[in-house]
Protein backbone atom coordinates (compact mmCIF):
# COMPACT_ATOMS: atom_id res chain seq x y z
CA UNK A 1 0.00 0.00 0.00
CA UNK A 2 1.51 3.57 -0.84
CA UNK A 3 1.74 5.48 2.25
CA UNK A 4 0.70 8.86 1.74
CA UNK A 5 0.22 11.48 4.54
CA UNK A 6 -3.02 12.94 5.03
CA UNK A 7 -3.56 16.71 4.22
CA UNK A 8 -5.20 20.09 3.54
CA UNK A 9 -6.42 18.47 0.04
CA UNK A 10 -7.56 15.23 2.35
CA UNK A 11 -9.60 17.82 4.72
CA UNK A 12 -12.77 15.53 4.20
CA UNK A 13 -11.07 12.50 4.79
CA UNK A 14 -9.54 14.50 7.92
CA UNK A 15 -13.11 15.79 9.10
CA UNK A 16 -14.11 11.98 8.73
CA UNK A 17 -11.79 10.38 10.82
CA UNK A 18 -11.77 13.15 13.83
CA UNK A 19 -15.95 13.83 13.55
CA UNK A 20 -15.97 9.49 14.00
CA UNK A 21 -12.92 9.74 17.04
CA UNK A 22 -14.64 12.34 18.61
CA UNK A 23 -17.98 10.42 18.69
CA UNK A 24 -16.57 7.26 21.22
CA UNK A 25 -17.08 8.05 24.09
CA UNK A 26 -14.75 5.15 25.76
CA UNK A 27 -11.94 7.02 24.14
CA UNK A 28 -12.74 10.44 25.77
CA UNK A 29 -13.18 8.57 28.69
CA UNK A 30 -10.23 6.73 28.32
CA UNK A 31 -8.35 9.94 27.70
CA UNK A 32 -6.95 9.10 23.74
CA UNK A 33 -5.66 11.43 21.90
CA UNK A 34 -5.58 11.17 18.09
CA UNK A 35 -2.20 11.33 16.66
CA UNK A 36 -1.41 11.65 13.06
CA UNK A 37 -3.26 10.10 9.95
CA UNK A 38 -1.98 8.76 6.88
CA UNK A 39 -4.45 7.07 4.16
CA UNK A 40 -5.18 3.59 5.76
CA UNK A 41 -3.16 4.38 9.21
CA UNK A 42 -3.64 6.23 12.22
CA UNK A 43 -2.36 6.66 15.40
CA UNK A 44 -3.66 7.37 18.98
CA UNK A 45 -1.97 7.70 22.19
CA UNK A 46 -2.84 7.76 25.51
CA UNK A 47 -1.48 8.58 28.97
CA UNK A 48 -1.63 6.41 31.70
CA UNK A 49 -4.13 6.88 34.63
CA UNK A 50 -5.07 4.89 37.72
CA UNK A 51 -8.98 4.80 35.88
CA UNK A 52 -7.33 2.55 33.07
CA UNK A 53 -5.29 0.41 35.68
CA UNK A 54 -5.35 -2.79 36.43
CA UNK A 55 -4.46 -3.94 39.67
CA UNK A 56 -0.39 -3.84 39.84
CA UNK A 57 -0.52 -0.72 38.33
CA UNK A 58 -0.21 -0.98 34.65
CA UNK A 59 -2.67 -0.30 31.84
CA UNK A 60 -5.36 -3.00 31.50
CA UNK A 61 -5.14 -5.55 28.72
CA UNK A 62 -8.60 -3.88 27.43
CA UNK A 63 -7.66 -0.60 27.66
CA UNK A 64 -4.71 -1.51 25.38
CA UNK A 65 -7.11 -3.67 23.01
CA UNK A 66 -9.77 -1.14 23.08
CA UNK A 67 -7.24 1.74 21.79
CA UNK A 68 -5.99 -0.67 19.27
CA UNK A 69 -9.57 -1.08 17.75
CA UNK A 70 -10.24 2.02 17.86
CA UNK A 71 -7.09 2.96 15.77
CA UNK A 72 -7.47 0.08 12.88
CA UNK A 73 -11.06 1.04 12.92
CA UNK A 74 -10.31 4.82 11.89
CA UNK A 75 -7.68 3.27 9.88
CA UNK A 76 -10.13 1.19 7.68
CA UNK A 77 -12.36 3.67 7.71
CA UNK A 78 -10.18 6.57 6.20
CA UNK A 79 -10.00 4.31 2.90
CA UNK A 80 -13.91 3.92 2.55
CA UNK A 81 -16.33 5.69 0.34
CA UNK A 82 -18.19 8.51 2.26
CA UNK A 83 -21.45 6.10 2.28
CA UNK A 84 -19.61 3.13 4.36
CA UNK A 85 -18.84 2.62 7.97
CA UNK A 86 -17.08 -0.42 9.42
CA UNK A 87 -17.40 -2.36 12.48
CA UNK A 88 -15.20 -5.08 13.64
CA UNK A 89 -16.10 -9.00 13.40
CA UNK A 90 -13.41 -10.18 15.52
CA UNK A 91 -9.15 -9.09 16.61
CA UNK A 92 -6.68 -10.64 18.32
CA UNK A 93 -4.35 -9.24 20.74
CA UNK A 94 -0.85 -10.46 21.91
CA UNK A 95 0.16 -9.03 25.25
CA UNK A 96 4.24 -8.29 25.08
CA UNK A 97 5.33 -6.81 27.62
CA UNK A 98 3.64 -4.52 30.60
CA UNK A 99 1.84 -1.19 29.78
CA UNK A 100 3.64 1.53 31.67
CA UNK A 101 5.34 4.78 30.91
CA UNK A 102 5.02 7.86 30.02
CA UNK A 103 2.37 7.36 26.76
CA UNK A 104 0.48 4.51 25.33
CA UNK A 105 0.80 4.43 21.28
CA UNK A 106 -1.19 2.83 19.17
CA UNK A 107 -0.18 2.63 15.49
CA UNK A 108 -2.89 0.61 13.49
CA UNK A 109 -2.59 0.17 9.69
CA UNK A 110 -4.61 -1.52 6.85
CA UNK A 111 -3.10 -4.59 5.80
CA UNK A 112 -5.36 -5.18 3.25
CA UNK A 113 -8.92 -4.37 2.13
CA UNK A 114 -11.47 -5.67 -0.27
CA UNK A 115 -14.99 -5.08 -1.39
CA UNK A 116 -16.36 -6.05 1.91
CA UNK A 117 -13.54 -6.97 4.54
CA UNK A 118 -10.41 -5.28 5.65
CA UNK A 119 -7.87 -6.56 7.62
CA UNK A 120 -5.86 -4.44 9.84
CA UNK A 121 -2.93 -5.12 12.55
CA UNK A 122 -1.82 -2.87 15.46
CA UNK A 123 1.37 -2.16 17.55
CA UNK A 124 0.95 -0.95 20.69
CA UNK A 125 4.16 0.95 22.16
CA UNK A 126 5.00 2.20 25.67
CA UNK A 127 6.93 5.66 25.92
CA UNK A 128 9.22 6.43 28.41
CA UNK A 129 11.67 9.05 28.39
CA UNK A 130 10.99 9.73 24.41
CA UNK A 131 11.60 5.52 23.94
CA UNK A 132 9.70 3.13 22.59
CA UNK A 133 8.80 -0.27 23.74
CA UNK A 134 6.66 -2.63 21.65
CA UNK A 135 3.90 -3.84 24.25
CA UNK A 136 1.47 -5.77 22.41
CA UNK A 137 0.53 -7.08 18.62
CA UNK A 138 -3.22 -6.82 17.46
CA UNK A 139 -4.99 -7.97 14.77
CA UNK A 140 -8.31 -7.54 12.96
CA UNK A 141 -10.92 -7.95 10.58
CA UNK A 142 -13.16 -5.13 9.63
CA UNK A 143 -16.24 -5.58 7.58
CA UNK A 144 -17.85 -2.34 5.56
CA UNK A 145 -21.02 -1.78 6.15
CA UNK A 146 -23.47 1.04 4.37
CA UNK A 147 -26.85 2.00 3.73
CA UNK A 148 -28.00 1.17 7.25
CA UNK A 149 -30.11 3.70 9.29
CA UNK A 150 -27.60 5.01 12.51
CA UNK A 151 -24.59 4.14 10.66
CA UNK A 152 -22.20 6.70 10.33
CA UNK A 153 -18.81 6.42 8.64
Amino acid sequence: MRERTLSVDDSEIVQRIRANFERQGLMRTMGAKLGSAVLGQVELALTPHAEISQQNGFVHGSALGALAESAVALSALSLMPPDRGVFTTEYNINFLAPAQGDRIIARGKVAKTGRTLTFCQCEVLSERDGQEQLIALFTATLVAVEGRDGILG
